[in-house]
């Protein structure tokens, strides 16, 4: 699993990390996840998506959790 973690510069509303954080999250995941999306507010993040089971929501998770070091605030995946 790659463990790459991405520095953000704190400028703009961060559209551009959203996009990367999707797209690692969905790279790791492998698809569990259906209509992914991750959510800026404030400072910290919101995932939202379907997931099939708890464990790839709790997945999904970790992978945010790893990749990010803003806050995740919700973790509004629906299974």
């Amino acid at each position: 699993m790659n463990n790459q973690r991405l520095h953000e510069s704190g400028q703009g509303s961060g559209a551009g990390i959203v996009e990367q954080i999707e797209s690692q999250i969905n790279r790791r995941l492998g698809g569990q996840v259906n209509d992914l999306r991750v959510i800026v507010q404030g400072e910290g993040l919101v995932l939202q998506g379907r997931a099939r089971t708890y464990h790839d929501k709790q997945l999904a998770l970790q992978a945010a959790m790893e990749i990010t070091e803003r806050p995740i605030l919700a973790n509004e995946i629906r299974v």
